[in-house]
């Protein structure tokens, strides 16, 4: 095996956790931002005030993106020391954007929810929260790992 092989593995591993991330969080992003444009468009049907907060269920899901960033950081780092962690960037951006994924499906419903009672704001954001905290735990976790290798 020559090294440009290797060099594509490290490339691979470096694009993988931030790619991954990103399309979770776009997809996320996606389902709910369609759920609160439904939610918007029921306000509007019934001449009633469409409530703007859902932006923030809408927004929550592109953290992960910003955590797949970090994570990417780290193994640029740890590929400058001839260390590749190919497998870390594929596994940990696969886990931060199923965790985005999710917490878009949870917003969604959020949004549905919040637009037909418009209570129970908090309580949605505490659920979005526990989603977001897998992705936070693999960040975590995966730096701590990529530091015992430098």
């Amino acid at each position: 095996m020559n090294a440009g092989v290797l060099i594509q593995f490290k490339d691979l591993g470096i694009a993988a956790v931030l790619a991954f991330a990103a399309i979770g969080s776009a997809l996320g992003a996606g389902a709910a931002g369609m759920a609160a444009v439904g939610a918007w468009k029921k306000a509007f049907v019934q001449n009633k005030a469409a409530s703007f907060i859902m932006v923030a269920f809408v927004g929550a899901p592109l953290t992960q993106t910003i955590y797949g960033m970090i994570v990417m950081n780290k193994i640029i780092e740890v590929a400058a020391q001839g260390q590749y962690a190919f497998s870390v960037g594929v596994l940990c951006g696969i886990a931060m954007g199923l965790s985005a994924l999710m917490q878009g499906k949870a917003a969604a419903t959020a949004c549905d929810a919040l637009g037909e009672t418009g209570k129970g704001f908090g309580n949605y954001i505490v659920v979005l929260g526990i989603i977001e905290t897998v992705a936070l735990f693999v960040m975590a976790f995966s730096m701590g790992m990529l530091g015992k290798l430098l």
